[in-house]
């Protein structure tokens, strides 16, 4: 079922290039980007699943117990939230290595292997599939990306409660040259140039990821919205919401090339026509140059 906005487009309501808030966000309908394949909790490439017939090792670290009453008590993650108990990604430039997760059911994200328990991840963002960059490893135990404030929040989940899978590309954006990239393996499959946050509003750098597929039909183009789990650096909320920044197409191409948003990533339809066909999760690096 597609869901309208009752108002104005996403174009004209987001003149500022900025997500104006969730309620409004979840009255859109989830958009087209991939699907990824059905996985089991536990495996994937980087799973620390034992081989068949052996006996599973005892856990390095044990996950400490988190009772439904807890779990539903603690702050949801999303891109709504703020978590300052959330420990900051120390290498935001680095490019992830390409492992994502998804939980079928809400779980608990920790502080640190075996630490304090800070935040109950949903499984979905915006009416999409919840899916998050790995950024660290360890046995039984992955460091993931969030979407919350403050940008670069990061946190741990139990490798036996998501699913593991693997994305070979990345979206890379070069503020400077206003330049997006879209790589697979590591080669350059596209480029656009782009839109890019004015000078008082400029689009956050650091790596983040795609965090949801939303399509406005009300909106030229693609109609497509893909919101990430960064937000602006200099505006608290915007229109009442958030302040998420996204990737999604423009009406005015005279735009592209220029900084102008209040954060987001304007991008031309053939950008968006590559990009709706890209997985949750999938990193995004944002670079100056």
């Amino acid at each position: 079922m597609i869901h309208r906005w009752r108002a104005r487009p996403w174009w004209l309501r987001c003149t500022a290039a900025l997500v104006a808030g969730a309620a409004l966000l979840a009255a859109l309908a989830v958009g087209t980007s991939r699907r990824w394949p059905p996985t089991t909790p536990g495996t994937g490439p980087n799973a620390s699943a034992p081989r068949p017939g052996a006996t599973r090792p005892s856990r390095l670290v044990a996950v400490p117990p988190v009772g439904d009453r807890q779990l539903a008590a603690l702050p949801e993650i999303s891109t709504s939230t703020v978590l300052p108990a959330a420990p900051i990604d120390a290498d935001r430039f680095a490019a992830p290595s390409g492992a994502v997760v998804h939980n079928d059911a809400p779980v608990a994200v920790f502080a640190a292997p075996g630490g304090p328990p800070i935040g109950r991840l949903p499984a979905t963002q915006l009416g999409s599939d919840t899916w998050l960059p790995v950024i660290e490893e360890q046995p039984d135990w992955v460091r993931l990306l969030l979407p919350t404030r403050p940008n670069g929040a990061t946190g741990w989940v139990d490798t036996t409660r998501v699913q593991i899978a693997h994305t070979p590309d990345q979206v890379r954006v070069e503020v400077a040259t206003r330049t997006l990239r879209l790589l697979r393996e590591g080669r350059v499959s596209g480029a656009w140039p782009v839109a890019v946050g004015a000078e008082g509003t400029p689009t956050p750098t650091g790596r983040t990821f795609l965090l949801a597929s939303i399509r406005d039909t009300t909106q030229p183009g693609t109609h497509l919205v893909l919101p990430l789990g960064a937000h602006s650096e200099t505006l608290d909320t915007f229109g009442g919401g958030p302040g998420t920044v996204a990737i999604h197409s423009w009406p005015d191409p005279t735009a592209l090339g220029t900084a102008v948003s209040h954060g987001c990533i304007r991008a031309p339809d053939a950008a968006m026509a590559a990009l709706m066909h890209l997985p949750l999760g999938t990193p995004v690096l944002i670079v100056e140059r």
